[in-house]
């Protein structure tokens, strides 16, 4: 579907919800085609996308370092 720029401006929401039903709608200055309405993909948050996915066994940030370690981050060794 192509319509003009005036045309777009007075029906925005129609168009708009023919984009989101997978209607292609182009805008047109004249009959040059200038911009495209799209819909934009409407993606869910899932809670515990990655469980049982991520392998324990990694550092643990909250145990004090060792001296060693702690003479690294303070530039002593």
């Amino acid at each position: 579907m192509q319509v003009t720029i005036h045309s777009a401006k007075t029906n925005l929401s129609k168009l708009i919800e023919l984009a989101k039903a997978g209607e292609e709608v182009i805008i047109a200055r004249g009959k040059v085609p200038v911009a495209k309405i799209v819909p934009i993909p409407q993606h869910g948050f899932t809670i515990g996308l990655l469980k049982g996915k991520i392998k324990p066994g990694g550092p643990d940030f909250f145990e004090p370092m060792g001296e060693d370690e702690l003479g690294l981050w303070e530039g002593k060794n």
